[in-house]
């Protein structure tokens, strides 16, 4: 993968295919190699870019505190440097906060958005929201990355036809710079730009697992308050759709695209 400086880390990315920019933007934990059942076919008829960001995967991991303000100049910075001017962007979990985020400051760089098993904020406020959080931070911290990995792989990929999925999940995973990861997911916390939902007039596709960790009625909500927004239900699928169900993810994106062009 080539790299490029911009806004002081260096930043790996990969563009594969010709056509109208599509820019997938991984989630948290994670990195541009998960796209790897959808880069191959969207390149097809895609100029496919994906980038590792800030705290992940082989890009820079400079010491916190990080934002989704961060990783959005960072994104925006990124697509200003490899010169694409506006691309359509696919973004799973934190990838889809980070493209709320571009849709409100920077909303002439996004030609459409698909918005996967992600809402436009987090607000930890019950007691069971802060039990979640604590307990990733302790998990990371006294037991280890490859120890979270087998947690979240058996939440997301439970089924016994799932495990060589479970399996390069964990030891990916187990990868992951402890510190930026704590980093990272800290900065989600608290993050919203519901109050700008109403404005986004961005073409939006959002997919919702039926068994994602939000439930589906809270993405009905904030769908129905967008002004060019359509919800997408896939079932028996849990928080990492592209990677469980990528044929059927895959033809939801290609279909809502084709619209776009």
């Amino acid at each position: 993968m080539p790299t490029i400086k911009i806004n002081n880390i260096n930043m790996h990315y990969e563009i594969t295919g010709e056509g109208q920019p599509l820019l997938l933007l991984h989630g948290l934990g994670s990195s541009s190699r998960d796209w790897e059942k959808q880069i191959p076919a969207f390149a097809e008829y895609f100029q496919v870019i994906t980038f590792d960001a800030r705290g992940h995967g082989s890009t820079d991991k400079p010491r916190g505190p990080y934002s989704i303000s961060m990783f959005t100049e960072d994104t925006a910075a990124f697509m200003k440097a490899i010169d694409i001017g506006q691309a359509h962007v696919v973004g799973i979990s934190m990838g889809g906060m980070i493209a709320f985020q571009v849709a409100v400051d920077h909303p002439e760089l996004i030609r459409s958005m698909t918005i996967a098993n992600a809402t436009p904020e987090l607000l930890v406020q019950t007691f069971k929201d802060r039990m979640v959080v604590l307990q990733r931070e302790f998990i990371v911290r006294l037991i280890g990355m490859r120890k979270m990995g087998e947690v979240l792989g058996a939440r997301l990929f439970p089924k016994a036809e799932h495990d060589d999925i479970r399996n390069v999940f964990v030891e990916r995973w187990a990868e992951n710079d402890s510190r930026a990861y704590l980093a990272s997911m800290r900065s989600l916390v608290n993050w919203s730009v519901m109050e700008h939902i109403e404005s986004i007039e961005i073409p939006t596709l959002v997919i919702a697992a039926d068994q994602d960790y939000t439930w589906i009625g809270e993405k009905e909500t904030f769908v129905a308050m967008m002004q060019n927004a359509e919800l997408v239900v896939i079932v028996d699928s849990r928080h990492a759709t592209p990677a469980e169900k990528p044929e059927e993810f895959n033809r939801v994106v290609m279909d809502f695209l084709a619209k776009q062009r």
